[in-house]
């Protein structure tokens, strides 16, 4: 049993004890519930923004403890200043050290679109993240059929939540399109021995429709890497260990950002 396994066998059983302890009817009286999302699509189109997706990440299965001192408040704060699209959170606990309590502190502190990050496998997972805060979820091709893609995406538009669905190779592309999708994520990571490679991301980037907002996962640490993968039509760059491994993330974020706008501006000149 390899770690996405694992993890699946874990959240089945976590979500079935969550659904005891907090009903469906008690979440949704959470006071996020009735609020409207805020639009990662739209957000990383800005023109005044970095089309980065930063996320707060303690730790991660293959890299274990990443970052356990950093706040959460100051954190996504730092991050939306120094001009970032949009917050991704770890709600994750088991594996990624992260809780539903740090998506709320996010929410409370930022008016962004924030991504639950997270391993959904059912639609109790969707009205949990409806109610802690969160404005678009991920869904994972490599851990969900197609029909189960077509069935929680559909379910989460029916809430006002955004999808981002996660793919790894061509295969889970193919199989996992369909019109309840907003963005397209390509996980440079390979889930059998961990490596990234960025060419997984330039690879795919053609059998992306152009209705998705396509989105470039893990491995990203140069402002270069950025530049180029914008050539190949990618628009959102979510980024989490660079900035969470740095004693500030924040200020890792700030300078990263900073060193992609005088690239931008060179390039462009």
């Amino acid at each position: 049993m390899n770690i996405l396994d694992k993890i699946v066998v874990h959240k089945r059983n976590e979500t079935k004890l969550k659904k005891e302890l907090y009903p469906e009817k008690l979440l949704e009286q959470s006071i996020y519930f009735e609020g409207k999302s805020v639009s990662m699509k739209r957000y990383i189109a800005r023109d005044d923004k970095s089309g980065i997706i930063a996320e707060f990440k303690r730790k991660s299965p293959s890299k274990g403890m990443i970052n356990p001192y950093a706040k959460v408040e100051k954190t996504t704060i730092g991050y939306m200043q120094a001009g970032a699209s949009g917050l991704s959170v770890l709600t994750d606990k088991e594996f990624f050290g992260g809780r539903s309590e740090d998506l709320e502190t996010a929410r409370r502190y930022n008016f962004c679109p924030i991504l639950r990050k997270d391993f959904i496998l059912e639609e109790y997972q969707i009205l949990e993240a409806k109610s802690i805060g969160a404005d678009c979820i991920l869904l994972i091709a490599a851990i969900l059929t197609t029909e189960e893609i077509k069935k929680l995406s559909a379910f989460a538009h029916g809430l006002g939540l955004e999808v981002l669905m996660e793919v790894h190779d061509s295969e889970e592309l193919q199989s996992s399109l369909c019109d309840t999708l907003d963005l397209v994520g390509v996980n440079n990571r390979n889930l059998k021995t961990f490596e990234t490679d960025i060419r997984t991301s330039i690879e795919l980037a053609q059998s992306i429709p152009d209705q998705f907002i396509k989105v470039s996962e893990s491995g990203l640490s140069e402002p270069e890497t950025i530049v180029e993968l914008r050539q190949h039509g990618y628009e959102g760059f979510l980024m989490g260990e660079h900035f969470m491994k740095a004693s500030s993330p924040e200020r890792a974020c700030k300078t990263f950002i900073e060193k992609l706008d005088q690239l931008t501006q060179t390039t462009d000149a």
